[in-house]
């Protein structure tokens, strides 16, 4: 609605006339950075209950309470649509969860491949920098953020019914066009490290049946750019963007 400009995640029930207290980060935020007073409107999602609007009852430096006051918009599901990736450099590592989000990915699944090269992870970190994305792009749903898995282990335990979109930087073209429209079913984009994939690696994604190879084009991108590229290009030909 008009009034109500901030858009905030908060990890409790929503409903009609729901009391929601703040964590003193929120509230320092709402009240101290946003200036907001009583009475004053903002947006909630819990990424279960859709968006809901409501009233700051309380306003306090390190405390406040707000109240739904009614539902602004629907719960709104992303395709089912994994990303896997190799974790990089922490800066871009963020870039890509962030830009996941953006792009209607339901699942984040870092993964350690031979060649990731990236210092040690903090999936609290990238789960905040997934809840801050939400909140700026106007979505209701939170991906969920796994924590990193040897790729290895987990396509060995990969569902038969889930295809994988491997973004293979060694094609010069498309080698399996993706289908549009239709029912995509479930989906996962694979987006490998810097230095590329092992060649056991390789192996074990080419022998796999649920494994569609394509290229990203005539030049090798870099792994954040890669996974804007394979969402986009997924989202176009099955995804909700039609």
């Amino acid at each position: 609605m008009a009034d109500a400009k901030i858009r905030l995640y908060v990890d409790q029930p929503l409903g009609e006339g729901q009391v929601i207290a703040l964590s003193e980060g929120q509230a320092n935020y709402l009240f101290a950075v946003m200036r907001l007073t009583k009475g004053a409107a903002v947006l909630l999602f819990n990424g279960e209950a859709g968006e809901w609007r409501a009233e700051v009852l309380e306003a306090g430096k390190r405390k406040g309470l707000l109240v739904c006051t009614n539902q602004t918009a629907p719960l709104q599901m992303p395709p089912d649509l994994w990303l896997l990736f190799a974790p990089i450099k922490k800066a871009r590592t963020d870039f890509i969860v962030e830009k996941a989000t953006e792009l209607g990915a339901a699942r984040i699944l870092p993964v350690q491949t031979r060649f990731t090269n990236a210092d040690r992870i903090r999936i609290d970190k990238l789960r905040a920098h997934v809840i801050e994305a939400a909140e700026q792009c106007g979505g209701t749903f939170v991906p969920q953020v796994d924590d990193v898995t040897p790729l290895a282990r987990l396509l060995a335990d990969w569902p038969e019914d889930r295809k994988i979109l491997w973004c293979n930087e060694h094609l010069a073209g498309v080698a399996e066009a993706l289908p549009k429209g239709g029912t995509p079913g479930p989906w996962a984009v694979l987006i490998g490290p810097e230095g590329g994939f092992a060649e056991a690696e390789q192996a074990q994604l080419s022998a796999m049946p649920q494994v569609v190879q394509a290229s990203l084009g005539p030049r090798i991108l870099r792994a954040d750019t890669a996974v804007v590229s394979a969402l986009t290009l997924w989202q176009a030909h099955l995804g909700d963007w039609g």
